[in-house]
């Protein structure tokens, strides 16, 4: 055999790049790195900028500046699994800041993120994306984007994880979600409750409390209370409260159960399972404000329904709410008066809150909360309605002061409120007196301004209701009240226009206010309102005819006729007929006009006589049945200049001129004599010159 001669080694290829191991103190360039076709870096490179992210908000912005999210953004697809974990855990962290959020909004990340959800992913790849997907579903667009993009299915699934943290991450992003009503009504169809029910057995009171909050808001809709009923949720419920250990967890269960007892089975159930009364004594007994307030909202949402509230009575539930009136918080406070409100509604807690309850609103009448105003003012309102020993006892309790402040407060459902109570007290004319004296129509005239139907509305009642005497609407006038009134009639509202008819019926009820309110053309709105068989109403024909009987020179002037009920006074005058829609001039205008060759204005001037008037030989039934004699005599300008009283004079004497037209009771006789002259009837009949348009 020959010798062995030892194989040399081959030298290495000249084309390979021996290993290099790099280290590397700046964040730019293990950022660079993640452009590296090599695994082996790209995963490196990824754990070392999670690790730099952890740190703090500062070097979350620094990675956004350096242009590190791009990048990244594409390894979450990456074959390599440790690649893709990585890539994952970073966007997990990152997705909290909120310029980072804007950024993979704008790249459309959401989907690749989702599908980092699916089954065969490792459990630390659900638990960041999971947590991307919760940083990013507090705004409203993420939102959309998660539910459009099919995200909530794999997060329902994952409530089920055995990852603890997949499951707090999970129920976070799913209770973000559910803001949406959407989203809301996909959760009943994934039969996402079971689950979430699942979770308020966790050993972590925050996947609870989540699972609580997320229960909350999607019990507002039916169909999730009665699948929540199904699954037996509300026994879970119930043994939350009366579990002491768990009362860090009471008030966002009691949450959930005031909206459960909306519907009749739950309560029911819940006063089975001795639940209620549990309630109350949450209410009345606890310590916490937020446990009381939910608790109160609880009993205000079941009392909405006849039964509930007949069950509540018979728990005396006024005693309770009444003592929650006194609360210091102001939460607590609106709950209670809102369950008043409610309740109200129950004869017996309506007497109940007669003597306990009214005194205690009205102090919160005057609360610096507009909240807790609004929400006494509806407890008094509905108090009040139609039970006139109510309203006695908020006005001897020192309640119209506070209401009549409360028409200026800043929102709306308190100035209705108000309104309410103030109309309902009128009722009562002892009330009446004591509102008018508090200058209650000064404090109208905002909420007659205001912009919302409901206060135009209930302003506009209240006015109907107080403005019954002669100096009340006077008040109301110099106030400048008539002006805004007789806006609100041109309201597209048809509350609103009815009230407002009305009030001006009510205002027209002597002649002074009668001739203002046609000034400011109260009777052509009225009379373009008639005309519409859609915007008529009873009030508004009343309110016109009211006009007119109590204005009898317009009516004369507009009709040509009087009824047998309208007495002609002190002022009356004949201007002559006047076309629809033209004004009728008052007489001071008149006085002030020239003379010319119409037929004269006929006025009538009362004198005091110890004559009394004989019976008329007219029929009753015919227009103007009166028996007076009519004189024509003196020039408008004369009279006007003799007595500044719009005629009111001695005139001079001058050649009459022809009466009009119409069905008058005139002797042929008086018309040729000359001069002012007092008839049988102790009425002297003058005559303002030639002037108006004749009848015929």
């Amino acid at each position: 055999m020959g010798k062995k001669v030892k194989k040399e080694a081959e030298p290495p290829p000249k084309d390979v790049f021996d290993p290099l191991t790099v280290e590397s103190k700046k964040v730019a360039t293990v950022v660079l790195m993640l452009n590296s076709p090599e695994e082996e870096i790209l995963a490196k490179a990824c754990e070392a900028i999670y690790r730099f992210a952890l740190k703090g908000e500062e070097n979350k912005a620094t990675l956004l500046e350096l242009g590190a999210v791009e990048p990244l953004t594409k390894l979450l697809t990456h074959e390599d699994k440790i690649v893709r974990r990585n890539a994952t855990m970073i966007f997990g962290i990152l997705a909290s800041n909120n310029d980072v959020k804007k950024l993979l909004r704008e790249l459309d990340v959401v989907n690749s993120v989702i599908a980092r959800l699916a089954p065969e992913e490792e459990v630390v790849i659900h638990e960041f994306a999971s947590l991307c997907l919760a940083n990013m579903s507090v705004e409203y667009t993420s939102k959309v984007q998660i539910f459009e993009q099919g995200g909530l299915e794999p997060l329902i699934r994952l409530l089920s994880s055995p990852d603890p943290d997949v499951k707090k991450n999970s129920i976070e992003c799913i209770y973000n979600l559910v803001q949406d009503f959407r989203c809301r009504a996909t959760l009943q169809e994934l039969n996402a409750i079971p689950p979430i029910l699942d979770l308020l057995k966790s050993e972590y009171p925050i996947i609870q409390l989540l699972a609580l909050k997320t229960l909350g808001v999607i019990t507002n809709d039916k169909a999730s209370r009665a699948m929540l009923r199904e699954n037996q949720g509300v026994d879970q419920l119930i043994k939350i409260l009366e579990t002491k250990e768990l009362n860090d967890l009471h008030i966002e269960a009691l949450s959930v159960v005031a909206n459960c007892i909306e519907d009749m089975d739950t309560m029911v159930l819940i006063q089975q399972t001795g639940g209620l009364k549990k309630l109350l004594s949450f209410a009345e007994n606890s310590t916490i404000p937020e446990i009381q307030k939910n608790a109160a909202r609880a009993i205000a949402k079941a009392a909405y329904d006849p039964e509930n509230r007949k069950l509540f009575h018979e728990l005396e539930v006024e005693k309770c709410l009444v003592s929650l009136l006194g609360s210091e918080n102001d939460g607590t406070k609106i709950a209670a008066s809102q369950a008043i409100s409610a309740m109200c509604e129950n004869s017996g807690s309506k007497e109940f809150f007669n003597n306990q309850g009214i005194p205690q609103l009205i102090q919160l009448l005057k609360s610096d909360s507009e909240e807790v105003r609004e929400a006494a003012a509806l407890a008094l309102a509905n108090l009040t309605t139609c039970n006139p020993a109510n309203a006695k006892a908020a006005a001897e309790g020192d309640g119209i002061d506070a209401l009549i402040n409360t028409l200026s407060s800043k929102r709306d459902g308190a100035i209705a409120n108000a309104a309410t109570v103030l109309t309902n007290m009128a009722m009562q004319e002892p009330l009446r007196l004591g509102i008018q004296s508090h200058d209650v129509m000064h404090a109208l005239l905002s909420p007659l301004h205001s912009a919302n139907t409901i206060v135009q509305s209930k302003a506009a009642l209240t006015v109907a209701a107080t403005a019954c005497d002669a100096e009340a609407r006077t008040e109301l006038r110099n106030a400048g009240g008539l002006e805004p009134l007789v806006e609100l009639l041109r309201s597209k509202n048809e509350e609103v226009r009815r009230n407002a008819s009305w009030a001006v019926m009510v205002c027209a009820g002597d002649e002074p206010m009668a001739v203002e309110l046609c000034r400011l053309g109260a009777l052509e709105i009225l009379e373009e309102i008639n005309v519409s068989v859609s915007r008529k109403n009873k009030f508004s024909e009343a309110a016109y005819n009211k006009l007119l009987n109590n204005y009898l020179s317009l009516k004369y002037s507009q009709t040509g006729y009087l009824s047998s009920s309208n007495i002609i006074s002190d002022g009356f005058y004949d201007y002559g007929r006047i076309n629809p829609g033209t004004k009728l001039l008052p007489l001071k205008d008149l006085c002030l006009q020239e003379p010319s060759d119409q037929r004269a204005i006929l006025l009538i001037n009362s004198r005091s006589s110890d004559v009394s008037p004989p019976p008329s030989t007219e029929d009753k039934s015919s227009d103007v049945g009166y028996g007076r004699s009519i004189s024509s005599s003196s020039s408008l300008r004369r009279a006007s200049k003799e007595k500044t009283n719009a005629g009111f004079g001695s005139p001079t004497e001058e050649k009459s001129e022809p009466t009009s037209g119409r069905n008058t009771a005139v002797s042929k006789s008086t018309t040729k004599e000359k001069g002012s002259r007092e008839n049988s009837n102790g009425l002297e009949l003058i005559s303002l010159g030639p002037h108006a348009s004749s009848n015929t």
